[in-house]
C-alpha cells in the first residue's frame, strides 16, 4: 500500500480507505448499503489492515450512529493502529439542535461520536455540508478549540463549494486557526466535476481529496450494461435518488472503454476505474466500501500496479464533459489554457 501526505498536513494516509457506512446499517439508504454486524466488521478491519489500508471512514449520520459503533467494536484493542474520520452538520434528528455546525452543535456531536467510537480522539472531524446558518468563525474556533482539547487532531470538509471552502481557509489564516487538510469530494470516471474548480483550489491551497462514491454509486462495478436490465441484487434500485447524476449513455460508453482495458490488463472494471482516481492530481485517498469480503478484495486489487499512459489517455477521453462557464474557455482555447493551464 502506497501513502501520501493529507493535503498540506503531517497526517499520512493510504491510497486506499475503507468507507464504513456498510456498517450497522439500516434504513432505505444504508441498509442498501449493507447490513455489516460486529463480527462481520472485525473481519473487514482484519483485511483492511492486513492489507495497509488502516483510514476508516464514518459519518453520525450513517445508520444513525450504528456505523460509529460498530466501527468502534471492530477497532477494540487497536485504536493504536487506525486512523478514524467521522463526519457531523446533517441533521440526525428533528430538534434545533440536532444539526448544523453551531458551537453547541460541534461539541456535542463530537463527544457523541467520540463515545459511539469508544475511543478519546478523532483523527479526522470532517463538516459533511456547510451550514450557512452559523457564522465560519464560530465554527473554526469551535474547531480549534477541540483540537486543543485533543478530542480531534485534524479538520476537513466534505461537499463544499469552491468559495465556501477558499472562504474558509482564509479566515483560518486571518485568525490563526487550524485549517481544513482535507476535502470529501465525489469524483469518478462518471462525474468529474471535481476538476473543474475545486481541484485546483486544493492543489493551490494544500487541500486532499478524500474520493465518496470512486464508483459512481455502483454503477462501475461492471454490473451496468447497455441494453441490459438493472441487475436485480443492484443497491441502485433502493437509493439511486440518493446519489449522484450520470448520463446513462456516456456512462455505457465508458464501461465499453474499461472492458477493453480489462482485457488488456487482466483487472477487473472496478479496479480499473479506482487506479484510474488514485492517480488523479490531489488525490491522497479513495475511499472503498464492501459489503462482503469477496468485495472488499476485489477493490483493494487496485493497488499494487498502474494503467499505462494509452489507457489513462482512452478513459480521459471517453469520461470528458465539456466544462461550464467560466472553466471552458481555459479548456477549448490556447490563449486562456497559456494563462491558466488546466491540471488534468
Amino acid at each position: 500500500m502506497d501513502y501520501r501526505q493529507l493535503g498540506a498536513s503531517g497526517l499520512r494516509v493510504p491510497v486506499l480507505s475503507f468507507g464504513a457506512g456498510t456498517f450497522g446499517g439500516s434504513g432505505p439508504l444504508f441498509g442498501a448499503w449493507g447490513t455489516t454486524d460486529a463480527t462481520e466488521a472485525r473481519r473487514m478491519v482484519d483485511i483492511a489492515l492486513e492489507a495497509g489500508v488502516n483510514l476508516f471512514d464514518t459519518a453520525d449520520v450513517y445508520s444513525a450512529g450504528a456505523s460509529e459503533e460498530v466501527l468502534g467494536h471492530a477497532i477494540k484493542g487497536r485504536r493504536d493502529a487506525v486512523l478514524i474520520s467521522t463526519k457531523t452538520a446533517l441533521p440526525t434528528g428533528d430538534g434545533p439542535a440536532d444539526w448544523g455546525t453551531s458551537r453547541s452543535r460541534l461539541i456535542a456531536a463530537t463527544d457523541a461520536a467520540l463515545k459511539r467510537l469508544g475511543t478519546d480522539y478523532i483523527d479526522l472531524l470532517q463538516l459533511h455540508a456547510f451550514d450557512a446558518h452559523t457564522p465560519i468563525e464560530e465554527v473554526l474556533s469551535a474547531l480549534d478549540g477541540l483540537i486543543r482539547a485533543g478530542k480531534i487532531r485534524y479538520i476537513g470538509v466534505s461537499n463544499f463549494a469552491g468559495w465556501e471552502l477558499m472562504k474558509s481557509l482564509g479566515i483560518s489564516d486571518r485568525n490563526g486557526y487550524p485549517r481544513y487538510v482535507a476535502h470529501q469530494v465525489y469524483y469518478s470516471l462518471a462525474g468529474r466535476d471535481y476538476e473543474w474548480e475545486l481541484m485546483p483550489l486544493a492543489a493551490d491551497q494544500g487541500v486532499g481529496a478524500l474520493v465518496w462514491s470512486p464508483l459512481a454509486w455502483g454503477r462501475l462495478t461492471g454490473r451496468i450494461r447497455r441494453g441490459q436490465p438493472l441487475p436485480e441484487g443492484s443497491r441502485l434500485h433502493q437509493t439511486a435518488e440518493y446519489g449522484p447524476p450520470v448520463d446513462d449513455e456516456k456512462l455505457y460508453d465508458i464501461v465499453d472503454v474499461l472492458d477493453e482495458i480489462a482485457a488488456e490488463t487482466g483487472r477487473t472494471v472496478p479496479q480499473i476505474a479506482l487506479n484510474w482516481l488514485i492517480g488523479r492530481p490531489t488525490v491522497a485517498s479513495v475511499i472503498i466500501g464492501a459489503r462482503n469480503e469477496e468485495q472488499l478484495r476485489q477493490n483493494l486489487g487496485a493497488v499494487g500496479w498502474s494503467l499505462g499512459a494509452d489507457q489513462v489517455q482512452r478513459l480521459d477521453k471517453v469520461s470528458a464533459v465539456t466544462a461550464p462557464y467560466p472553466y471552458f474557455p481555459y479548456r477549448r482555447q490556447e490563449g486562456f489554457a497559456r494563462l491558466n493551464p488546466p491540471l488534468v
